[in-house]
């Protein structure tokens, strides 16, 4: 007689954080506590606050039918990013309590539940330091526990606030999972099908043999067929924390002189830099937190056009401080103001690199550096003496002025958000290529002038009265020049509909006698410099 080893599940331990997009939004400040709240993304309720739940406002919604039942709901945006933040803390706390977590998504985690039970003595106990973990963080957590990371999550979300645990002993994750519909499956395609075939439950998915399962959906529909019938094939993998790259400083007494905070923070410049080398990377997006003893907070986040040195570090806390005037009767002496609204002297500045590469992507070049790093020297040793907004670099933006296209930027910064997506629209009436070379920072008056010496003008229809003859630079007639050639008027309007932001006027281009090309924009009373074509 042949005997058969029938595998013992293993048994998991699923945290969930309802609605964590939500909580992560509030943490975050992006939304109010205490008030109608939801996240929106593609344009339904992703989450919702209880208030808003009270007046009928449930995830899947349309953001319009949203409103409509809650006039007061406070809406933002999803962001991964923001739930992925929020929640490594969380999981910071977990971990200590609990090693081994595997995040299945931010909210959502497991844990091999033969470990933690050892540890605690038993499942619940296990469950109750999980608990705990997340009430000593202020966040509520719910806890299943499962032969299955789907049952153990399915065991989970059917908890309660009141009763945020619920263990389902071997074997019966799949009686448990029976009455579920098949939506919880994760698979909408594979959901909308069954549905058709008159399969509306687990257990009537779970009941179908797995070799028609096969021939019918399959892969897909073998690894859902596993979940129905409480046989997740998904182990629990256990995520390796990462290691901590920021650095903070902390000061006592606290730092009223930006110069005090910059030798200060030397030193923990170079440990940042130094653990960031350790691991092969280097920082090309640093985030600067700084605290005050007022509990005033500035944070910023700053770009760098190649990697950040620990002087870098240092200039980039010196021009976070800098960045607005000192507050009123602050207290501190002259010249120690901290700026960017912190009112009163240091005691923490914290680095945090938020965006990373490789080290090998930023060796030194083999025969030396070239013309791009000596410039790069320059610019940066030029930006640390004179401030941060002392060296830019032009950008091209949206609009129909060439001036509006324009953008300065310090360098070393990012691209505002949006800026590449308003620059490729089409916006019509702007000039095309070749652009002028010398985009004037404000409109220069000057003068057109016809045959008799008057202004030249134009007509309801957008032509000229009378063809220019004079044009004088600076609005001067004493300077006038002869018109050699010239083109237009082309009309430019713009937002016609609005009193206070609507744009009237008509563009011309011209060459003078002294062979300069101008572009000249006529508005209702009279002509200016846009430009020059050098």
């Amino acid at each position: 007689m042949m005997l058969v080893q029938v595998e013992t599940p293993v048994r998991a331990l699923v945290t969930w954080f309802p609605d964590w997009p939500l909580v992560a939004a509030r943490l975050a400040d992006a939304l109010p506590p205490d008030v109608p709240a939801a996240v929106i993304g593609h344009g339904v309720i992703a989450a919702c606050s209880a208030e808003a739940r009270a007046e009928g406002v449930v995830r899947g919604l349309r953001l319009r039918e949203a409103q409509t039942r809650c006039t007061g709901l406070v809406v933002c945006a999803v962001d991964p990013v923001r739930d992925a933040g929020e929640f490594e803390p969380v999981l910071s706390s977990l971990e200590e309590r609990t090693p081994g977590v595997e995040v299945l998504r931010p909210g959502l985690c497991a844990i091999r539940a033969r470990g933690a039970a050892r540890y605690y003595g038993g499942e619940e106990a296990a469950a109750g330091a999980v608990l705990e973990s997340a009430d000593r963080l202020g966040v509520e957590a719910r806890v299943g526990i499962a032969d299955s990371v789907f049952a153990a999550e399915q065991a989970a979300r059917s908890t309660s606030e009141l009763s945020p645990l619920l263990v389902l002993q071997p074997g019966l994750s799949r009686d448990f999972l029976s009455p579920f519909p098949v939506e919880v499956l994760g698979q909408p395609k594979l959901a909308s099908l069954l549905k058709r075939l008159g399969i509306l439950t687990l257990g009537s998915f779970a009941n179908l043999p797995v070799a028609d399962v096969r021939a019918r959906f399959g892969a897909a529909g073998i690894t859902a067929h596993a979940l129905a019938s409480g046989q997740d094939p998904r182990r629990v993998i256990p995520r390796t924390p990462p290691r901590k790259l920021d650095q903070r400083a902390e000061f006592e007494p606290g730092l009223d002189r930006v110069d005090q905070l910059a030798f200060q923070l030397r030193a923990t410049a170079d440990t940042f830099v130094a653990g960031l080398q350790t691991e092969g990377l280097v920082c090309t997006e640093l985030r600067v937190l700084i605290t005050d003893e007022a509990g005033s907070r500035s944070e910023r986040t700053w770009g760098h056009p190649r990697h950040f040195t620990p002087s870098d570090v240092v200039d980039r806390v010196r021009w976070q401080l800098q960045s607005q005037p000192p507050v009123a009767n602050n207290g501190m002496p002259d010249g120690g103001t901290t700026g960017a609204g912190l009112s009163s002297p240091v005691i923490g500045v914290e680095f945090v690199p938020v965006r990373v590469d490789s080290i090998a992507h930023h060796g030194r070049a083999l025969f030396g550096d070239g013309a791009e790093e000596q410039i790069h020297h320059g610019l940066s040793r030029i930006q640390s003496m004179l401030g941060h907004e002392a060296v830019v670099v032009p950008a091209i933006s949206g609009g129909r002025l060439l001036a509006e296209r324009r953008r300065l930027v310090p360098w070393g910064d990012a691209l505002p958000p949006g800026t590449a997506a308003l620059a490729s629209r089409p916006w019509p009436g702007r000039i095309p290529d070749p652009q002028p070379a010398t985009v004037f920072a404000s409109l220069i008056p000057v003068l057109l002038l016809d045959a008799n010496k008057e202004k030249v003008r134009t007509d309801h229809r957008g032509g000229l009265l009378a063809p220019p003859m004079w044009f004088c630079p600076g609005g001067d007639p004493a300077r006038r020049r002869l018109v050699a050639q010239w083109a237009g008027p082309w009309p430019l309007r713009q937002r016609w509909w609005d009193a206070d932001h609507r744009l009237e006027a008509d563009r011309f281009q011209l060459v003078d006698g002294n062979g300069e090309a101008w572009l000249l924009l006529l508005d209702e009373q009279n002509w200016w410099a846009e430009a020059r074509y050098d």
